[in-house]
């Protein structure tokens, strides 16, 4: 961690014990690069929403505005980085919510090797239209995917449709079109700027339930979170994916055309 400030200025010993023993909020994860984001309005657009589920608390016009400082201000001289922002129960409980902003080495360029994942039955995210603070589940999800020799795991509704991972979206490719799970989870960031990148470059891809049976039929699997956007997944329980597919490949050149937004 290379900083992390309260409302703009570093917290001091009250509010750190405040932020360490408080598991309640939201958050948004991005890439910044040169002082840029890519999507930089859907994070914005994404605290808004959560300030309104969790907080009940609508943003002022010049919210916007006040993060872009906050998080410019926490990143100092740094042009290259991981930047969480997070909201927060305030010292006063019927106030506004406080602002956390947590910097962070950047991610590498190249993704991991390819994923091991693990179907678990019994992983699904809390209010999973949100990026929220309660990730208990998930993390003991990936702990046992990891006991079990497996890289990270993969959650499957009651109603055997494939849903999200643990801290990533999962897209498919059948040899013709890249298809997202449609489900109860979370529309990443950038699971979202891949849709609209694959339309301006003329891939089809579509949104629509997908279930656990059809994982015979794909051709290949990738993760994208905000730290990749083609991240294999070699095979997912005991069905195995090609190295090296088409859908990697993709998935890249859709997110090099994403443009970047200063912030």
């Amino acid at each position: 961690m290379r900083n992390i400030e309260l409302n703009g200025r570093t917290p001091d010993l009250a509010e750190t014990h405040r932020l360490a023993s408080v598991n309640y909020g939201h958050f948004t994860s991005m890439q910044v690069r040169d002082r840029a984001v890519r999507g930089l309005g859907l994070h914005f657009a994404r605290l808004a929403d959560g300030n309104e589920e969790f907080f009940g608390w609508r943003a002022e016009l010049d919210d916007e505005h006040r993060l872009r400082e906050l998080i410019l201000r926490a990143l100092g001289d740094t042009r290259d980085a991981t930047v969480r922002v997070s909201y927060v129960p305030g010292a006063d409980p019927d106030g506004p919510p406080d602002v956390v902003v947590a910097v962070a080495d950047p991610a590498p360029a190249e993704p991991a090797a390819p994923l091991r994942v693990r179907i678990d039955p019994d992983f699904r995210r809390d209010w999973p239209e949100h990026k929220h603070a309660s990730t208990m589940g998930l993390w003991r999800a990936q702990r046992l995917a990891r006991a079990a020799g497996y890289d990270d795991a993969l959650s499957v509704g009651p109603d055997r449709l494939v849903r999200e991972g643990t801290v990533w979206n999962v897209a498919f490719f059948n040899g013709d079109q890249v298809i997202w799970p449609q489900a109860p989870m979370l529309r990443g960031v950038t699971m979202v700027l891949l849709q609209i990148a694959l339309t301006m470059r003329g891939v089809p891809w579509t949104m629509r339930p997908v279930p656990m049976s059809e994982l015979l039929d794909f051709t290949a699997a990738v993760a994208v979170n905000s730290r990749t956007a083609r991240q294999e997944i070699a095979s997912i329980d005991d069905l195995s994916y090609s190295a090296g597919d088409k859908l990697a490949e993709l998935l890249g050149e859709a997110y090099d055309s994403v443009p970047f937004d200063a912030l």
